[in-house]
Formats: structure tokens, sequence, C-alpha cells
């Protein structure tokens, strides 16, 4: 990206209203206006544009991000401390069992306690039906009064690095792949997108991939259609959420229970393996109340479950029924890939081969767009700040001309 096309991004940046994401947190993608998501996609590419031409965009000379991951995680744990990184942050993980939590310290007391000189806050949290958003809330609500109470110098914002619900990190990422992909925004009115479940050997993968998906893409008149087994549904909430993006949006949202009617025609695939709502709510009840045998007996109905539809498979067949015969192959990483890393997966070995640069570089939006997460929440006037830094111009690393090095 040359300084022209960022100048041009930060114009278009400066025309949108987006002042009301300071001190505001960036939970559930649908919690926030058009503009602000729009601006979301404009900050990441600006961030990722100063980078590539060594441009330092580092907002804070100090100060901490702080993350904590309940589940575990490869690419949202390393774009969170890219994301920090890149603004100037330093990044200390919250390991709980290394904490007072365990000897019953509260929500309100820890968020506290590690928010004295921290920026944002970082959470995973999805492992449990009707438990991750609802924690960060509070999370929230406890920074937010040791703000107003002077207690807290700043107001820590938090960002959902996944919920039981929404995955905004990862999702946002996605969605600017799409733009990259097809040449703008503007091209991806009635494209199709096809959100499927597919086979998995393992239960338990959180809903918040695809409900996140469905949640945002429906904003951007796309035809969005939602393909699993009878069984497998999601919630009804983030179901209505995307009818009503469909509606607002110009765009389409349709369930159906056949993977090839999802692929005919399809611009996008995504194939990604989901737990049933139902089964998330009885996994969550069973440890709340301790039930280990309950849970061991759960784990085995759903696997069994799961093994009654390995057809549900992205393979080259069905990617030959999609738009063109070209759709693009989206995953949000692991895939679980037949012959690979299982016995039977998610997709076909020779697809996911062809597509994986493509996918690899889907996953390298996120730390651009967590970064962006953050910035929006920090300045009032981001066009400003960032055409700041452009003009500054200030080395982000000494780097050797790599013709010239021997």
């Amino acid at each position: 990206m040359d300084i022209t096309q960022i100048k041009r991004l930060i114009g278009k940046l400066d025309q949108l209203e987006c002042g009301d994401m300071v001190l505001n947190d960036f939970l559930l993608t649908w919690e926030k206006s058009d503009q602000e998501v729009n601006a979301t996609f404009l900050v990441a590419d600006i961030l990722r544009g100063l980078r590539e031409r060594n441009i330092s965009s580092r907002l804070f000379d100090s100060g901490l991000g702080i993350s904590l991951f309940r589940d575990q995680s490869t690419r949202t744990r390393f774009s969170f401390a890219s994301a920090c990184n890149l603004l100037g942050l330093e990044v200390q993980d919250l390991d709980e069992g290394k904490s007072q939590v365990a000897h019953g310290e509260t929500v309100r007391e820890t968020a506290t306690m590690v928010s004295f000189m921290a920026d944002v806050i970082g959470i995973r949290d999805d492992l449990y039906i009707g438990k991750g958003n609802a924690y960060m809330r509070e999370v929230a609500e406890a920074v937010h009064a040791g703000y107003l109470d002077g207690v807290l110098e700043q107001r820590p914002t938090l960002i959902n690095l996944q919920c039981d619900i929404d995955h905004p990190t990862q999702t946002m990422a996605d969605m600017l792949h799409l733009i990259h992909h097809f040449g703008g925004v503007e091209n991806l009115k009635g494209k199709k997108l096809a959100m499927t479940w597919a086979y998995s050997p393992s239960y338990g993968k959180p809903l918040s991939v695809p409900q996140g998906v469905i949640g945002l893409m429906t904003r951007f008149g796309m035809d969005v259609v939602l393909a699993h087994p009878e069984g497998y549904e999601m919630m009804q909430e983030v179901e209505a959420v995307a009818k009503k993006n469909a509606a607002e949006g110009g765009g389409r949202f349709s369930k159906t229970n056949s993977m090839a009617e999802a692929f005919n025609g399809a611009h996008i695939a995504y194939p990604k393996s989901w737990a049933p709502f139902s089964a998330m709510e009885e996994r969550t009840a069973l440890y709340e109340e301790g039930d280990v045998d309950g849970i061991q007996t759960l784990e085995k109905e759903l696997l069994a479950q799961n093994a009654d539809f390995k057809d549900w498979e992205c393979t080259e067949s069905l990617m030959s029924t999609t738009h063109q015969a070209s759709a693009l192959y989206m995953h949000c990483l692991p895939a679980d890939i037949t012959g690979v890393s299982c016995k039977n997966g998610e997709v076909q070995a020779s697809v996911f081969e062809r597509y994986r640069a493509s996918v690899y570089m889907q996953a390298g939006y996120k730390p651009y767009i967590i970064a962006a997460m953050i910035l929006l929440s920090k300045v009032k006037h981001p066009a400003d700040v960032l055409d700041g830094m452009l003009s500054a111009a200030k080395p982000r690393a000494c780097l050797i001309n790599p013709s010239k090095a021997r």
C-alpha cells in the first residue's frame, strides 16, 4: 500500500461517525453501528499500510494489555499480543490458576486489581452457554465503576476475543478478507455465502464463529445461507439478528438442512463444525452441578451423533457446484483436515491445500482488526491521529535493504 492509498483511507475514515466508540467495549458486532463497523475496517487497513511502509503506529508510550484466555488459543492469543505491541502496549496474561481467583477473589476485585495501568482487557470465554458474554460484561462494569470512583486513572476497554455468543475479532477479520478478495465492500452485495456445519471427530466446538458470521455478513446485502443437520441448531436470538440485518441491508438470510443446497452457486464456502445449542446448554448445567459422569455420557452421545453426519465434508465435488466452481473457501482454523489432522474431518485435504495461503491471509487480518478496536476505543478523532503517524513517518524498525544484504 502506498502513501496515497493510506491518505485516501484516512480521508474516508474522517467522514465516519465513530466517536461513540471511545471508552466503549467491543463485545458483539451487532451492537455497533454500520459506520463504526466500517471505521474498524478502515483503521485496520490503515494500520496495516503503515506497518507495510515501516511507519510506527505507537499510540501508547506505556501501558498494559491484559489477556485472559479461559479456552485454548493460538491465532487469537498471538493476534491480541501483536495488536497491543503494534500500538505500544505491553501484554500480561492473567493466569487465574496463579491468582487469588482460586481463593474466592470476586470478579470486581480481580478486574480492578489488574487494571491499575491497563488500557485494554481481552477475554476469551467461550466454553459455557450463558456465561462468557455475561462474564465480560461483569468485568466491564467493574472497571467502569473503578474509573468513575477514581480508583483507576483510566478506563480499560474490553475486547471480546470469543465468547459463547460471538467471535467479533474473527468475523471482522473474515469480513475484511472478503472485502479485499472481492475488491471492495460494495462488491459483496448479492454474493452467496454458505455457512455450513461440517463433521468433526470432536464434539464441543463453540457456536460463536457461525453465529458471528450470520450476525455480521448479513449486514452487507449478502445472501447468507445457514446449513446444518437437524439437531444442530444455534441461538434463536442470533438468528433473529441475522434476519433483521438481512432485511435492513437488502440481503437474504435462509436456512437449510442440506450442505449441497448451501454450496450450490455459492461465492463463499465456510464449512465449520459446531456443537448443538441444546447440548451446550446441557453441558453447562452438568459442569455447574459437577456431574462428571453426566458429562462423560453426554460426550459419548454427541460423538455418536456427529458420526451420523460424516458425509458433511467440504469436498472437491461440492466445491465444483459453487459459483463458477471457484468459491472462496474460508475457515477460522484449525480445520479438521481429512487424512491429515484426522481420519475424517471438515474438509478434504486437496481443497484445504489449494486454499491454504488464502486461509492464512484470512487469519492475518485479525491483529489489525484487534488493534483497530483498541485505537477506536481510545481516540475521539482517529483520522487525525493516524494522519499524524503518517506525517511523522517515524520508522518502526531499522531495516536492512534485502537487495544489498549479502
